[in-house]
């Protein structure tokens, strides 16, 4: 299985100011179907929890910074997403959650699938059986 990890995207150095970009199928590993971002997470909340049967993600904090846990059903992981110009790349299969948003935190989500209910796996469970 493919696991989730960093992906380092271009930067371009300004005086007036730094830019980075995304191109789907060349900075990360799949086309672009879908883009949605998360923001005003009153504290102590906790998004995600679920697992996607095809969908693969890239997670980017435009603003402020959380952590991404990610869970393949035999070990756990975290990353702390704190930098424009990094992503963590999640492929298909594995679980997920979200915690431990900074004030004023903008989570960008580029995702290669259409929004479909059935991708989810909402119970752990369930994800945990699907594993063996």
């Amino acid at each position: 299985m493919e696991s989730a990890g960093i992906i380092v995207l271009p930067k371009i150095f300004d005086k007036r100011g730094n830019l980075t970009f995304i191109e789907g199928g060349r900075h990360i590993p799949f086309d672009i179907k879908r883009v949605y971002w998360i923001y005003d997470v009153p504290g102590g909340q906790v998004r995600g929890g679920h697992a996607f049967i095809e969908q693969q993600e890239l997670i980017i904090a435009l603003s402020g910074s959380f952590d991404v846990i990610v869970d393949d059903g035999l070990s756990k992981q975290t990353f702390t997403l704190n930098r424009s110009y990094q992503g963590l790349y999640i492929p298909a299969g594995i679980w997920r959650h979200m915690e431990n948003f900074s004030t004023n935190s903008l989570a960008l989500v580029l995702a290669s699938t259409f929004y479909n209910e059935n991708d989810y796996i909402r119970d752990y469970e369930r994800y945990l059986s699907g594993r063996k």
